[in-house]
């Protein structure tokens, strides 16, 4: 961002004019109205995200500017935002007339006006130029092609990418009024539930919870060995409740993280990976996950507390198996001996209410079954009257450090500044990426692309897991990792469901299908197994029918066969798999933006760092398949438990392997033992197998450490 512009939205800048203060007086207003509109006014969908795009256009104009060099360049920046926004509250006006009045004066609908099709363009140039200024080329060159697609390229491409053109005026009726377009599914999202959720995590840094996040990690984390990385896989987790972005993240909580751990002996790289990787699994986080969780929740139609409950066990996997990166290398390296770590007990005091009672708060409301947006809203004003009762009692007893945080006018201003800004690029991000969501579900896309994918996946769980990780590594690249979720959950997501609800179906064909009519189904498919979908098969011929299945069979199929609770659980878990893998773009070489954050903040080389940031966050990798192939979603509480932590040995083992060591050197006959460790832990719901994985790790780690300290009387204790 332009240094130059701070001043719009710096209370404390100097020199500012009265257009700045009503600038400012005015984003305020806009956090308010973010809270006022999902609590209070009953606005119509389409006026709300209207509103709620004009907002932040006008906001990132100024806030993200153009080359200008000259002191104008501000207010034609200015005067270009309203005129977006202008256009916002155009579009929404003329839905009525669009609707009604132009159907009763010509006998067609959407009849546009020279208005209307000067408002429509000038949205759609303002997407593509906001998503630019805050994410760089990618989804502007996303919305080109998908724009062309539907206009004019569609119809030339061969296969089942073959579409049918539209004309212009039907392309931009859909663009701008349809549930999947500009002001859509997507757009409602941001506007009614990341904006306020934005809004309390800039309420929750302005009232000093974040400085209390990394005091109170210093007490769990900070007397053991190595426990400066520790406090950053702990800081992470819960700032990632708070911020959002694995980015930010990195940001808020490696300028102090990454100082520490390297003061404790770690590599520079190794700190600023550990930090990558931590504020990475802070999206992963519940109760807020990101962006992700909301989007999840509108494509699904499955509560949002039930993917935060299920993600629960999951998270805790992901940063377990970072903080067992951190003992590896802490116990290889002898990091931190006689490092002792400072703890501020006045920020632990000043920040206790204010982070725990709010989030309390959110976290109840939304398991009881409120809207994301109520439970936000009141954790916001919970966290202000906990501020206040903080303030008394600090008068009371005499404490000053009670009193540091209140949340006075001055304060309520800078979070909302704060809350708003963190906000402009989920929601350019999510109205511009209406427009590729539009052109995906109009021209049927997403289907062909689904079929691609069951196609060369051959039914295969593991090879569409590939492919679909493949696909997230190289959007990530250039969008942000919600985006990438979103595209790749509208192409991916119905395929990868499918393939997980085929195996049910399989187990059916062997056993045989009795029901004449669900048996007839069948007929439809060229194989030579079908004669025997009564009587039953053998597994793989039952996996051969299926491979055989043409998509649309297989979709009409699936319905019939499978209980519909069941296929909510395979879509579920299909959404997670892709939700999970769309973060690794955070963490992977070349383009891993978490990783080159931390390396900046770290002062080492960036590919380095994101090559120990790849190897420190496996785990975004590991989960995902424990979703395919374990009951981790589906399996009732005992079964979840008895996965998650059996699974942890197996993690575990796979870190040593990959740093040849575990709580001392390997030798030669530790590594089959840990392959049988690692084959044992993951074996599902199976204590015999569990029972020996266990074992075998727990063999390698006790000897291992029993030859520790005859390594080190070779080496000597300064082993680096």
């Amino acid at each position: 961002m332009n240094e130059s512009r701070e001043h719009w939205v710096d209370l404390d800048a100097p020199n500012k004019s009265i257009l700045h203060w009503l600038f400012l007086v005015w984003v305020v207003g806009f956090a308010a109205w973010h809270i006022a509109t999902n609590l209070f006014l009953d606005e119509p969908g389409l006026w709300q995200n209207a509103l709620h795009f004009a907002g932040f256009a006008v906001l990132t104009s100024v806030l993200y500017p153009t080359r200008w060099t000259e002191k104008s360049g501000e207010y034609i920046d200015l005067i270009y935002g309203l005129a977006v926004a202008f256009a916002c509250c155009w579009v929404a006006a003329s839905e009525s007339r669009l609707y009604e009045d132009t159907l009763a004066v010509t006998g067609q609908a959407w009849q546009f006006n020279g208005f209307d099709w000067v408002a429509g363009a000038v949205l759609i140039i303002a997407a593509f130029d906001f998503s630019k200024r805050v994410s760089g080329w990618v989804i502007p060159v996303l919305i080109l092609i998908a724009l062309s697609y539907i206009l004019f390229l569609g119809e030339s491409l061969p296969g089942v990418f073959r579409t049918a053109s539209l004309p212009i005026d039907d392309v931009l009726f859909r663009t701008l009024y349809n549930d999947e377009g500009l002001f859509g599914i997507l757009a409602n999202i941001s506007s009614s539930n990341i904006a306020l959720f934005m809004i309390f995590g800039g309420f929750l840094v302005v009232s000093g919870a974040s400085d209390f996040v990394i005091e109170v990690s210093k007490v769990v984390a900070g007397k053991i060995r190595g426990g400066a990385a520790f406090v950053a896989v702990l800081s992470s987790a819960l700032t990632g409740t708070i911020s959002g972005s694995a980015v930010a993240n990195t940001a808020s909580t490696g300028v102090i993280t990454i100082p520490l751990m390297k003061s404790n002996g770690f590599r520079g790289r190794f700190a600023g990976g550990v930090e990558a990787a931590a504020s990475t699994g802070g999206q992963l986080m519940p109760p807020i996950m990101g962006a992700g969780a909301f989007v999840m929740a509108s494509y699904t139609a499955i509560p949002y507390a039930t993917i935060v409950t299920v993600s629960i066990i999951p998270a805790f996997l992901y940063f377990l198996s970072v903080a067992f990166v951190v003992r590896i290398e802490a116990v290889k390296h002898r990091v931190g001996d006689g490092v002792d770590m400072t703890v501020d007990r006045g920020k632990i005091l000043a920040g206790f209410l204010m982070f725990v009672i709010p989030l309390t708060v959110m976290i109840f409301l939304l398991m009881s079954g409120v809207t994301p947006s109520y439970a936000a809203s009141c954790a916001i004003a919970a966290l202000i009257g906990v501020s206040w009762l903080s303030y008394a009692l600090g008068e009371f007893f005499g404490l000053d450090a009670l009193k540091a945080n209140v949340m006075n006018v001055k304060r309520i201003v800078n979070a909302s500044v704060l809350g708003m800004r963190s906000g402009i690029l989920t929601a350019v991000l999510m109205v511009a990426i209406g427009i590729i969501n539009n052109a995906i579900v109009t021209s049927g896309i997403g289907n062909g692309f689904s079929l691609m994918i069951a196609q060369w996946s051959q039914g295969s769980v593991a090879i569409a897991i590939g492919l679909i990780a493949l696909a997230s590594l190289v959007l990530g690249m250039g969008l942000p990792v919600t985006a990438a979720y979103i595209i790749l959950a509208i192409l991916c997501a119905p395929a990868l469901a499918g393939i997980l609800a085929d195996s049910v179906i399989v187990d059916q064909l062997v056993l045989g299908i009795s029901d004449a009519t669900q048996a007839a189904m069948f007929m439809l498919v060229e194989s030579p197994h079908v004669d025997k979908v009564i009587t039953g098969m053998t597994r793989p011929e039952a996996l051969e029918l299926m491979a055989a299945m043409p998509f649309e069979v297989a979709m009409t199929i699936r319905p019939v066969l499978i209980d519909a609770e069941l296929l909510t659980t395979y879509l579920l878990t299909a959404h997670l798999i892709i939700f999970w893998l769309s973060q690794d773009s955070n963490v992977t070489p070349p383009v891993c933006l978490a990783a080159f954050t931390a390396a900046g903040i770290a002062k080492s080389p960036p590919m380095a760092t994101g090559f120990q940031a790849w190897k420190a966050a496996k785990g975004l990798y590991i989960v995902p398949l424990m979703f395919a192939y374990t009951p981790l979603i589906s399996g009732n509480w005992d079964e979840v438990m008895q996965i998650g932590v059996v699974a942890l040995f197996g993690i575990y083992a796979l870190n040593a392997c990959i740093q040849q060591y575990a709580e001392g050197p390997l030798v030669w006959w530790h590594w089959p033992i840990l392959f049988l460790g690692i084959a044992g832990s993951f074996y599902p719901l199976n204590w015999i197998a569990n029972g020996l994985g266990i074992l075998c790790v727990c063999i390698v780690v006790v000897h291992s450490r029993s030859r520790q300290p005859n390594i080190l009387r070779e080496l000597g204790t300064n082993h680096e």
